[in-house]
């Protein structure tokens, strides 16, 4: 029998703490689920560090657990430096195996070089201060870390082709952020693959989409819209999720072809051409 890994972050503290009261009580994930109101599912990411509880979440474990507030305190200490809507899917996708994103109409933030994030910051922050910014932006490329691990997940990237074509930042910031992309794509980091205009309507495009995969629990799908996020782990959902994104990856430009689109569309900006 393999040994447990040990606890290393606080939130793997947090987990290990949560499967060790509730097996204490004598509960299964279910039955504490029923109790917090949410699927074993949720809470066997919660045990292994994946997520955090909400705080009312957390004060229903310390209802269920008779832990009197110790779980709902701790919690406190463990605040994410992302927004409320972003921060259980950057819980996840630091333990994920393998992300399968798509992208809308903006480069996905573990891709975007500093200058594309502080555009991107920019345009939606009209009183921004260059210190808030330069905040954001640490924060953002702080993500891509993940990809650099000797464990780093797999990356499938889908992009619309609006990604490439909407100039973000200007010419050069576009020109930089995209041979990014490729170049990252061509060392073999990621899988690319790009959805032309000429595909018409596809399954994706209401909504940014990223799924992942876990090695010992069931996989999770985040949708994100203006101001809001929503990380879907209802197996019925999830799978729904897979399908669209399955349908619209056949639709997609093959790899090589994709890359020599998103060259092309790097040389178009850097030479001023739109």
């Amino acid at each position: 029998m393999a040994k447990p890994r040990t606890p290393r972050t606080q939130r793997e503290k947090y987990g290990e703490e949560l499967r060790l009261r509730r097996a204490s009580a004598e509960l299964t994930q279910e039955q504490l689920g029923d109790q917090v109101v949410c699927s074993p599912t949720l809470i066997s990411h919660f045990e292994a560090g994946r997520r955090l509880p909400r705080p009312d979440d957390a004060q229903r474990i310390d209802r269920a657990l008779g832990t009197d507030g110790f779980f709902a305190r701790w919690l406190e200490d463990l605040e994410s430096k992302y927004d409320d809507c972003f921060a259980a899917a950057a819980q996840l996708e630091q333990q994920a195996t393998l992300i399968q994103q798509f992208a809308l109409t903006l480069v996905p933030g573990v891709l975007q070089t500093p200058a594309y994030a502080r555009a991107v910051f920019s345009a939606y922050r009209p009183n921004h201060t260059s210190e808030e910014l330069d905040r954001e932006v640490v924060i953002r490329t702080e993500r891509a870390r993940i990809l650099d691990g000797p464990s780093n997940p797999v990356i499938w990237t889908l992009l619309d082709e609006a990604v490439l074509r909407r100039r973000v930042g200007g010419s050069q910031v576009m020109a930089e952020q995209l041979h990014k992309i490729a170049d990252m794509a061509e060392a073999g980091r990621l899988r690319l693959h790009v959805l032309p205009y000429s595909v018409g309507a596809h399954p994706l495009q209401q909504s940014l989409l990223t799924l992942m995969s876990f090695e010992d629990s069931a996989p999770v799908a985040y949708v994100e819209g203006f101001l809001t996020g929503n990380l879907i782990d209802d197996p019925a959902l999830v799978t729904a999720s897979q399908t669209a994104y399955a349908l619209a990856l056949s639709d997609a430009l093959s790899q090589q072809e994709s890359l020599a689109l998103v060259r092309a569309a790097a040389e178009e900006h850097a030479h001023g051409q739109h």
